[in-house]
């Protein structure tokens, strides 16, 4: 039980579960050994609802061998398997490690079935029907909850099947963010672009560089200020996929579109997170994976040799 923070927690569940089962034990020898003198009927006294009477019996032979066995079996299994607090137990079993022993053993089964794809390049991958259902099953169970069915995601979740790319669309690019993740993070800029106009001023000029609906006043004031954000984004705007900055000259917003989403994101910073498939999925099924994300915003060189 590798969630104990401290080890007092450990020993805290230990004393309960030994002192739990001493419990049982002791009123077990204490029942056995207690003897209630009994009237002349054979009765306690105790009468319930006026004719239910408690009688003076001893507990039946099965009844104790049972809460015997019980006993037993609850010492025994503390021994083998984990249940007193980090005590991993004899067996060393764990559920973590079950499942491990599944994934592998599925791997080895599904190894035939992949091998035939490990040598082939994407593009071509991605225009084999067969790898290509294979591949959207994998996106359906591990990309589709946060970029959606059709890949085209939603706020905050990016929209695969376009051509703009925070960090790349080459199918190694594709392969790299799959295998590795992605950490997206925009930190809070207002201090450095100045006061709350100064941040207006720059919100309406991120606004003109994609021909949107803009202050033209305000885009000119603020062109000066956006130099704080041309670290990352170019002091054309056209973002850095080195880093993961995105192009503020284009029709695509990830987190918002309007002045007030964009003094937000000045304002407050934003960070995402595309969590790792490395060691959830095999090399060969992130080839496949990414062979089928790579055919959504290439779908004019799919099949092609």
């Amino acid at each position: 039980m590798s969630d104990f923070t401290t080890g007092f927690w450990s020993l805290y569940v230990s004393a309960i579960t030994v002192v739990g089962i001493a419990g049982c034990l002791l009123l077990l020898w204490v029942t056995a050994r207690k003897k209630v003198s009994a009237r002349q009927d054979n009765t306690t006294g105790h009468v319930w609802d006026e004719d239910l009477t408690e009688m003076n019996n001893p507990l039946p032979l099965w009844w104790v061998w049972l809460f015997v066995i019980t006993i037993v079996f609850s010492v025994g299994y503390l021994v083998f398997y984990p249940g007193l607090g980090s005590y991993e137990g004899s067996l060393k079993w764990s559920t973590r490690g079950e499942y491990d022993a599944e994934v592998a053993k599925a791997r080895q089964a599904l190894e035939p079935l992949y091998s035939q794809f490990a040598a082939r390049k994407v593009e071509e991958l991605a225009g084999d029907p067969a790898a290509m259902a294979i591949g959207e099953r994998l996106f359906m169970n591990n990309c589709a909850q946060c970029h959606g069915s059709d890949a085209r995601g939603s706020k905050g979740f990016p929209n695969l099947a376009d051509n703009d790319w925070l960090h790349g669309g080459t199918p190694e690019k594709i392969i790299e963010t799959i295998t590795k993740g992605r950490i997206g993070q925009m930190p809070p800029m207002a201090a450095a672009v100045g006061k709350a106009e100064d941040v207006k001023n720059v919100a309406h000029y991120v606004l003109s560089l994609s021909n949107q609906p803009h202050d033209s006043v305000r885009a000119q004031l603020g062109k000066e200020k956006f130099t704080a954000c041309a670290a990352c984004h170019g002091i054309d705007g056209k973002g850095n996929q080195a880093i993961g900055a995105p192009n503020l000259t284009d029709d695509i917003w990830l987190h918002g579109y309007g002045e007030q989403a964009i003094v937000n994101m000045v304002n407050n910073g934003k960070t995402n997170q595309m969590p790792a498939q490395e060691g959830k999925l095999t090399d060969a099924q992130i080839r496949v994976l990414a062979a089928y994300v790579w055919g959504f915003s290439n779908k004019a060189q799919v099949g092609k040799p």
